[in-house]
């Protein structure tokens, strides 16, 4: 077998690789979208519940830091 139907083999495993997670990814997104939908259903503020799952996933100092400068920007825009 030669060097370049190696790398050629090589080169078609990782294409693949990424076609079945890109699949996988597609799948856990519906998945997702149908929780939210399942929420919304029974009441629940899809809206909000995005903001709190993305600051849950913020470090609890990165998250102080942003709820700061937004209060900030709220202060000068006359917001409270």
């Amino acid at each position: 077998m030669s060097e370049s139907n190696t790398t050629e083999d090589r080169l078609r495993l990782l294409i693949e690789r990424i076609e079945r997670l890109e699949e996988e990814k597609r799948g856990i997104s519906q998945d997702i979208s149908d929780v939210y939908a399942e929420a919304k259903a029974v009441g629940y503020d899809v809206k909000v519940m995005k903001v709190i799952v993305k600051l849950r996933r913020m470090q609890p100092e990165d998250r102080r830091e942003m709820d700061m400068i937004v209060d900030t920007y709220k202060n000068a825009l006359g917001l409270d």
